[in-house]
């Protein structure tokens, strides 16, 4: 498990060899936002908060009586709208009397701790995944194809030989260039990140723990408390099952595209999220998991981010 704390260090060692990836101001920075621009939050209104030392040079025949007048207008409302989920989600909080403790009400409920999956999650691994056994072993497949999450059985080909291929794959540019985030990922968990504790856990193998991170820190930054491995199907070292991880860290929610994995977490009483990306995951439509009661199908970031509103003031979590 990788805190965010410790995040800083392995991200400037990995850095170092791969120059212009990381630009100057968050180099150092790591899964913490540049401190160029802040945003004060009031009742979840937002404020943008501009500087002001330098109103003068800005207005350089500003009078002096003229001065508090200018200096009031560093603080703008933000000029994009209150997007439907945010709006529900304060009548939320005035449905349930819950309100913003700066205006001497009840402090706000505990934020829930979420863990999210990596792979067809937040990134398009298989299709990547795809390319790269068409390129090297001239076996053409399609997402369509995968009717299980075993690439052997797909592959027709040992478990131990889908290994090998997996393994070649994360030296290869298609694994280090090609994966891509879903569509609506990165701002659904921004939002969601004002009520929620972020985690990632993923079964991704220790051996691209590096890239993993280099990679969460290029398209997430600064969205993820900790990063859990879980090392499965790896050609050594030990695994930990995704149901122990979450429990470990008091996960409440797991979004995950794995029926296996959901099955699994939701048998220890941790709601779950299948994630099925616009009906397109053949592997998700198979298994008992979609009667568990703490299994819930989406099929979209934004799904997510209306399950986790509904969720936050009800008796669900």
């Amino acid at each position: 498990m990788i805190k965010r704390q410790n995040l800083q260090s392995m991200a400037a060692t990995i850095s170092k060899g791969l120059p212009g990836l990381f630009k100057n101001d968050r180099k150092i920075s790591t899964f913490n936002h540049s401190h160029s621009s802040r945003r004060i939050n009031v009742a979840n209104i937002g404020f943008n908060l501009k500087g002001c030392a330098d109103y003068r040079e800005k207005v350089p025949n500003l009078k002096s009586k003229d001065v508090g007048f200018y200096k009031t207008r560093v603080f703008t409302l933000p000029q994009q709208p209150f997007s439907e989920v945010e709006l529900q989600l304060q009548d939320q909080k005035r449905n349930h009397g819950v309100l913003d403790v700066n205006n001497g009400g009840s402090s706000l409920p505990e934020k829930i701790v979420v863990a999210v999956d990596v792979d067809e999650v937040l990134g398009n691994f298989v299709s990547a995944l795809n390319r790269f056994i068409a390129d090297r072993y001239s076996s053409n497949h399609t997402v369509s194809e995968y009717h299980v999450y075993e690439f052997f059985r797909i592959w027709n080909c040992s478990r131990d030989e889908a290994d090998i291929r997996v393994h070649e794959f994360f030296k290869s540019s298609y694994f280090k260039n090609g994966i891509y985030p879903l569509p609506g990922a990165q701002k659904t968990l921004n939002n969601l990140s004002s009520f929620c504790n972020l985690s990632v856990v993923t079964s991704r193998q220790n051996v691209i723990k590096d890239h993993t991170i280099e990679w969460l820190e290029k398209h997430y930054s600064g969205l993820f408390e900790e990063i859990h491995f879980g090392n499965h199907f790896a050609l050594d070292g030990e695994s930990k099952p995704k149901s122990e991880i979450c429990r470990s860290m008091g996960a409440k929610v797991l979004i995950d595209d794995n029926p296996r994995y959901a099955l699994e977490c939701a048998e220890v009483g941790i709601s779950v999220l299948l994630f099925d990306y616009q009906n397109s995951y053949p592997w998700c439509k198979t298994g008992s998991n979609n009667q568990h009661p703490l299994v819930t199908k989406v099929h979209n970031w934004e799904e997510v981010e209306q399950q986790l509103v509904s969720w936050r003031f009800s008796s669900h979590l």
